[in-house]
């Protein structure tokens, strides 16, 4: 399962864990993406679309959610 959004393109990225004896470590930081149904903002065809699309795309009201 692919944890990027359709609509800004975030993806996963490798950051490092750093201990308090400043070892690193490896880890993976995912973006905070959810399926839903949504509408575009900046067409105004009315289409729906269904994707994986994170919070801020959905607070930038670059979506719209479809209930």
């Amino acid at each position: 399962m692919a944890r990027i959004c359709t609509i800004c393109g975030k993806r996963p990225q490798v950051a490092n864990l750093v201990s308090h004896a400043n070892n690193k470590v490896k880890r993976w930081v995912f973006p905070n993406v959810h399926t839903m149904r949504f509408t575009l903002s900046c067409s105004n065809d009315g289409r729906v679309h269904r994707g994986k699309v994170c919070t801020k795309c959905v607070k930038a009201k670059k979506v719209s959610k479809v209930v």
